[in-house]
């Protein structure tokens, strides 16, 4: 493909797909992107055949939104295909992002099931002039958006908008916002309808929410886990950082939307199971030679480093989890095992000094002399061949 058909090409992550239009026919192509789709579902039951979900498919619209709906046209609907679907006022439009038997997997998760849920439903495969539509609601998205932004700042309501959503035949629009308190928006909501000739639904999001929904790189260099992997906020609190040992700065354990990073929560569950083993040291431990200071825990490698000096990292010494629990056991008792320093004790290394080993020309120096010596030999050998002898002293006047 050249160079004009890929400046032809728009990429939409927001719903993962490329459109691009045909210079032939002037027709939208509207393609699926597997790997742009955010919170995608591997299908590792591709090519399984089961007769019981095949009129069952994943409907993926814009960021997150995406629902279970059941095939009443009759046409053969596969993965990829744009479709026109059921909505509570009109009807929508999204792409079909999962088939067969992995869909029960995700109805599952959800707690859904054939026979208790009521599914909405798929009218048909999307047509040229539906996808015209679609693509006319989603140009209007970005200047609805900052248009409410600045109706919202002008009524003073402490709220963010932070997307719009419209729906695919462009009767409605989902105003997705974010705000700390409770927010009485029934008067916005009527200057929305008037201002954009839509209908109008609110729907509140957290910080967290609308980080997923922008996107970004996070700290590691990965992309945001709430844009990527996370469907689901937890609480998170700063104990989470507490148990792990990490500092307590706010600027290292926020994240881009304000908040306690989410990836604090992942490795606390192997945190506290560690520290279940590791024994509470309130007061040193007594040994031949002295007491013994707690300086520091390695928690996933339950060691436990003690000093004599309490006042030093210099000299430390590590013990297993389990050895401190029997010197304490021992202490408890009244007895004192033997010293934590080692029978021999390791030679200092031998001081050697590096002055000069910085010098760039150190090297040419040594190469020089050789090459001074090997011609001083070279001459005496040709001397002594002609015959004569060279008194040393006289080899100036040579």
């Amino acid at each position: 493909m050249d160079n004009t058909d890929n400046e032809s090409i728009r990429f939409d992550c927001f719903r993962g797909c490329t459109v691009s239009r045909d210079e032939d026919s002037g027709e939208l192509n509207c393609v699926y992107r597997r790997g742009c789709c955010k919170l995608a579902v591997y299908d590792w039951l591709k090519g399984v055949g089961q007769e019981r979900y095949k009129d069952v498919f994943e409907v993926r619209f814009k960021n997150t939104r995406k629902g279970i709906y059941i095939n009443a046209s009759g046409q053969t609907i596969k993965m990829g295909d744009l479709v026109v679907v059921e909505a509570a006022n009109g009807h929508d439009l999204g792409i079909v992002t999962l088939e067969g038997p992995i869909v029960g997997r995700q109805m599952k998760t959800k707690g859904m099931s054939l026979e208790s849920t009521e599914f909405k439903k798929i009218y048909r495969k999307a047509k040229a002039f539906d996808i015209e539509k679609w693509q006319e609601a989603i140009a209007r998205e970005q200047d609805v958006m900052i248009e409410a932004r600045k109706i919202a700042a002008d009524m003073q309501l402490e709220m963010k908008i932070g997307d719009v959503e419209f729906q695919g035949d462009g009767t409605k629009a989902i105003f997705y916002y974010i705000a700390d308190g409770r927010v009485d928006f029934r008067q916005l909501i009527k200057v929305f309808a008037e201002e954009f000739r839509i209908r109008i639904e609110m729907k509140q999001i957290g910080a967290r929410q609308e980080a997923g929904l922008i996107g970004g790189l996070g700290v590691c260099g990965r992309e945001l886990c709430c844009a990527n992997n996370i469907t689901n906020f937890q609480s998170i609190s700063t104990s989470a950082a507490r148990c792990q040992n990490l500092s307590l700065n706010p600027q290292k354990l926020a994240g881009q939307c304000g908040k306690l990073k989410c990836c604090l929560n992942y490795e606390v569950s192997a945190y506290l199971d560690a520290q279940s083993r590791i024994p509470r040291v309130t007061e040193p431990l007594e040994f031949e030679d002295g007491q013994a200071f707690l300086m520091k825990t390695d928690v996933l490698s339950e060691t436990m480093y003690f000093s004599y000096d309490k006042s030093s990292l210099s000299s430390l010494f590590p013990l297993k989890a389990a050895e401190v629990k029997e010197i304490m056991k021992m202490n408890s008792q009244g007895r004192r095992p033997d010293s934590l320093k080692p029978d021999i004790e390791p030679e200092a290394p031998e001081f050697v000094t590096a002055v000069g080993d910085d010098s760039i020309s150190r090297f040419d120096e040594t190469r020089s002399k050789k090459k001074r010596r090997n011609h001083n030999a070279r001459r005496n050998n040709t001397e002594m061949s002609n015959g004569r002898s060279v008194n040393p002293k006289d080899k100036k006047n040579v």
